[in-house]
């Protein structure tokens, strides 16, 4: 993931900053509890593709 593309990405929801998880090849944001999936280095930034973190499930990005 280029970081100058992380530096300008936000949520779409509430344009919050994201973290990059590389293992999982995410971006996620925290407030939300959103995790968008990289897909060959593109982001996929639609609401309906992220995936909802449990609220188990740790945010270690």
């Amino acid at each position: 993931m280029d970081p100058k593309l992380l530096d300008i990405l936000v949520c779409p929801i509430c344009k919050g900053p994201l973290v990059y998880d590389k293992p999982r090849q995410e971006l996620i944001c925290k407030p939300d509890r959103l995790a968008f999936a990289v897909r060959d280095g593109i982001p996929v930034m639609l609401e309906d593709e992220a995936r909802k973190l449990p609220p188990d499930e740790e945010v270690n990005a």
